[in-house]
């Protein structure tokens, strides 16, 4: 049995479907977890990883570990982990900010933290560093519906931004195929696109032009702490405006573990278009 947590997130909702359409034995495991969030057939947990939740993890034989929010930033790693030691394989969902930003809390040390966790949980394990979501630009949907803008910072600096779904397809693989234990697999995208270019595919996708409004830093993390911790806000900023060259470089891994390439921003946004219409 596979445990999947964060399972209606933009990454779980796809690796559940993935494992279930491939006859796995699946739990579903989100704070808000309803059985009609999942498909035929697979278990579906409401759980709340902060308190005591061992019985999640009972008979699993991989788990797919997903820690956000406030638990990253102020939870116990090892509390968090250690039910899960029993299973025989743990995947973890990390940040590529662990090797790219060490110093960040929250992006580097928080992320970091878990991961040794999971190092030292006794299970074997894997660790996935994704870049940049492709879907952070469901935070333009309102706009775009509503007057066919898209504002963001930073408009020309190109970041190689994957798409969820390529996450939840390496995920898959680590579950549940053999060769990948004790493995840290950097995922982004096939190539570096700019905010601006982001705006124009969706633009593309849902056959209408959308302009591209620039904003500044401050504007761009006045607008953030509405909905994230101001380090969060702080480091996402830095790494969107002055990227190191590894966060702009794209990684082979995900060609290396699915045998093809991880789809671009315009395949994200055509798949994507309604949610912008």
């Amino acid at each position: 049995m596979i445990v999947v947590t964060g399972a209606t997130g933009n990454v779980g909702r796809t690796l559940v479907r993935i494992l279930a359409e491939q006859g796995r034995e699946v739990t579903a495991v989100s704070r808000r977890m309803a059985q009609a969030d999942a498909p035929s057939g697979v278990r579906a947990v409401a759980a709340d990883l902060s308190q005591p939740h061992a019985d999640v993890f009972a008979g699993a034989d991989a788990v797919f570990l997903l820690v956000g929010g406030e638990l990253m930033m102020v939870g116990d790693p090892v509390r968090v982990v250690a039910p899960l030691a029993a299973a025989g394989r743990i995947v973890l969902l990390s940040s590529q900010g662990v090797a790219t930003r060490p110093d960040s809390l929250s992006h580097g040390r928080a992320f970091a933290a878990y991961e040794q966790a999971v190092m030292d949980s006794g299970a074997e394990w894997a660790i996935l560093r994704p870049g940049g979501f492709a879907s952070n630009a469901y935070a333009w949907a309102p706009s775009i519906k509503t007057s066919r803008t898209a504002a963001a910072p930073f408009g020309e600096v190109g970041l190689p931004v994957i798409d969820p779904d390529d996450i939840a397809a390496v995920a898959a693989v680590t579950l549940t195929r053999p060769g990948h234990a004790e493995a840290i697999y950097e995922l982004t995208g096939p190539a570096p696109i700019t905010p601006r270019g982001r705006a124009a595919a969706i633009g593309d996708a849902i056959g209408e032009p959308v302009t591209f409004v620039d904003q500044t830093r401050e504007e761009a993390r006045a607008q953030m702490l509405t909905f994230m911790p101001a380090p969060v806000a702080d480091t996402t900023l830095d790494i969107l405006g002055t990227p190191t060259v590894r966060e702009q470089t794209v990684s082979p891994d995900v060609e290396k573990i699915l045998g093809r390439a991880p789809g671009t921003f315009a395949d994200w946004a055509r798949r994507n278009a309604a949610a912008f219409r």
